[in-house]
């Protein structure tokens, strides 16, 4: 689940991670106040949108005064804010951050997220900061230091000190660094977090390091942990077909092709989408119906995929091991029979009674093509499309 700007400087609050004093505001009329409440010559009045890149976009402006700073807030709030993250729809800005300026002396770069080669939490810093990590990691490898956490021990002192001091920092602000960084791993740990990326992190000439801009991402899994987590999550941030699916417990990631997926299972589903791609076509969606590809799951699975205007085809690929081929064929015919599929459809079953499955499939008067194999499959919904 992703959050807020706003939101995730609030529980870095809660680790004593220092943020900018800042004011959120939904009205533009709020501006002038929070602008003389701040007391600060210059002002920064931030768009808040689950998206990176918004300075690029637009949505995030000086102000050097209670007028400019209405005038700002004024552009930025309602602005449909386009960004590299967002896609050329972009996001429509309902919220501001209005914090005080900062004497900036060096911008860096922190983040704490799981390595999954090592199966252990890592924590990344950079001189790079305000780059995209990705980029720099592309560019110039070198400058990304890191630590691997044991998850038992937790972050140690030690390698606190050894990033701070690689950053080239010495003295007071090395001091500060150190601290930081573990209260980073504290609110990582504690809050259940899949990522935490300070980007930038600053020293000022007023002798602060502070997290100047910051992104948080929670663990779905440990939601049921933090039961307060829920307040953060703002819906209209989220595609409106994940968040459908998200209440029938489908696991559905909306892409950007034109095959629809239908598949159980996140490694066949991954499989299903390389196969069509490695074919000249591009998936729509992640969809992974579960293990159990009943007639409830598979219908309400037909309608999320049929609900995205760019679906020009469906490919179901599913694997029957917990529930029979057979079951499974029968669910998806009833499910076709519920749904009005008006594009092609093409359906492989593998495993248990996989050949009674097809008959199935074949004599029930539903139109589809019955495919082999993972790549026949594939073969015969991109040559479905080109025809259509």
């Amino acid at each position: 689940m992703k959050i807020h700007e706003y939101q995730a400087k609030d529980i870095l609050r809660k680790y004593q991670i220092p943020v900018p004093n800042g004011v959120v505001t939904q009205n533009a009329e709020d501006a002038p106040s929070i602008y003389e409440k701040l007391g600060t010559s210059v002002v920064v009045v931030k768009a808040q949108i689950h998206a990176g890149g918004r300075g690029k976009g637009g949505g995030v402006k000086l102000a050097k005064s209670a007028k400019e700073a209405k005038e700002i807030a004024s552009q930025i709030l309602g602005m449909n804010l386009v960004t590299h993250q967002t896609g050329p729809e972009g996001k429509k800005v309902h919220t501001i951050l209005i914090e005080e300026g900062m004497d900036i002396k060096k911008e860096y770069y922190a983040g704490i997220t799981l390595d999954r080669s090592q199966g252990k939490p890592v924590l990344m810093v950079s001189t790079e900061g305000g780059m995209e990590i990705e980029e720099v990691a592309a560019k110039t490898p070198e400058k990304i230091l890191k630590e691997t956490i044991d998850p038992l021990l937790g972050l140690q002192r030690w390698q606190a000190s050894h990033l701070a001091y690689s950053l080239g920092l010495e003295g007071d602000y090395a001091k500060l660094a150190i601290k930081f960084f573990l209260g980073l791993w504290q609110a990582y740990d504690k809050e259940d977090c899949s990522l935490i990326e300070i980007n930038p992190l600053v020293t000022t000439g007023d002798g602060r390091v502070l997290a100047l801009d910051c992104k948080i991402n929670f663990d779905d899994n440990a939601a049921f942990r933090h039961p307060d987590h829920a307040e953060l999550r703002d819906t209209t941030e989220e595609d409106p077909l994940e968040l459908e699916a998200s209440k029938y417990n489908l696991n559905y990631v909306r892409l950007d092709g034109n095959i629809g997926c239908m598949v159980n299972g996140a490694g066949l589903a991954m499989a299903t989408m390389d196969i069509i791609k490695h074919e000249g076509a591009e998936p729509a969606n992640f969809l992974d119906v579960g293990g159990g590809a009943n007639v409830e799951t598979v219908t309400n699975g037909f309608k999320i995929i049929l609900s995205d205007p760019n679906v020009k085809g469906i490919y179901v690929n599913i694997f029957g091991g917990i529930v029979r081929c057979d079951r499974i064929a029968n669910g998806i015919v009833e499910a076709a029979k519920n749904v009005e599929i008006n594009v092609p459809l093409v359906v492989r079953l593998a495993g248990t009674n996989a050949e009674e499955a097809k008959e199935i499939l074949r004599k029930s008067g539903i139109k589809m093509e019955v495919a082999d194999s993972l790549k026949d499959g594939a073969q015969k919904i991109v040559k479905a499309i080109s025809q259509a």
